[in-house]
């Protein structure tokens, strides 16, 4: 068999069976890139907060925040609705206390993770459509990590229908998700055809891509066998066709 019958017949059925791969990889490569990664990541749906501190805020001293745990780590003060907070692990868990009187904060109820959330959106304007509390890993989905475990899960009504995830513990924004980041989500999916974990490292991305790159190789082979080779044949045919209309109009053909 010629190399360019081996050409075509392999370049053939590579792309049959990797076709549908290749049309996939456009358009969720496209998705990614025409969207805009800070819109994905929902940086728009937070509102920007004072977090400015004064001193005279803060009533209850680090000193007497190790009295009352003594295990506790990686203390940090900051602001949370308005009011200074400490967060700090103590025993592999994160605590959450008031800065103001040492009042032990956390975990955080219902109405205070919607306190939180509701500051946090952008547009206050915005209602709630459902809250929900998240304890265990059977109960998440693939927009969340098990890492941020527990969380309150609170939806707001409005375009895209945005989500944020307050931690229990910390009373922290963990994460923010939207319509268009659970589609981007899909579409990393796809595109690196992980879909469970969406790793790009992995076999059937390796495979697919070997096989991509081998068609494309049989692909140049076969458009040198048909454009370069083929011209050179078809040139002396149209030469001699011309050759002999001059010489039926009574040339010599020189």
């Amino acid at each position: 068999m010629s190399w360019h019958r081996t050409s075509r017949k392999y370049h053939k059925w590579l792309m049959l069976f990797i076709g549908a791969q290749f049309v996939i990889w456009a358009f969720s490569g496209a998705y990614m890139v025409l969207m805009d990664i800070d819109y994905i990541h929902g940086d728009s749906l937070v509102a920007k907060q004072n977090m400015y501190l004064e001193a005279k805020d803060v009533n209850y001293s680090v000193k007497q925040l190790l009295v009352a745990y003594p295990q506790a780590k990686s203390i940090a003060l900051a602001l949370m609705l308005e009011q200074p907070v400490y967060r700090f692990n103590d025993a592999n868990k994160i605590q959450l206390v008031s800065a103001k009187n040492g009042k032990l904060l956390s975990p955080i109820n219902k109405q205070l993770a919607i306190d939180i959330a509701k500051q946090a959106y952008a547009d206050k304007k915005i209602t709630l459509s459902d809250v929900s509390l998240i304890t265990d890993k059977s109960q998440t989905s693939r927009e969340l990590s098990v890492r941020y475990l527990p969380v309150w899960r609170i939806d707001f009504d409005d375009f895209a229908s945005p989500t944020f995830y307050i931690s229990v513990n910390s009373g922290e924004l963990v994460t923010k998700r939207h319509s268009f980041w659970r589609f981007f989500d899909w579409m990393f999916a796809f595109h690196v055809m992980d879909y469970i974990d969406e790793s790009p490292d992995n076999k059937l991305l390796l495979i697919f891509t070997l096989l991509a790159l081998l068609a494309s190789i049989f692909g140049l082979a076969l458009t040198y066998f048909r454009i370069i080779k083929m011209s050179r044949k078809t040139k002396p045919k149209a030469y001699q066709v011309a050759r002999t209309v001059q010489i039926a109009k009574g040339g010599n053909g020189e």
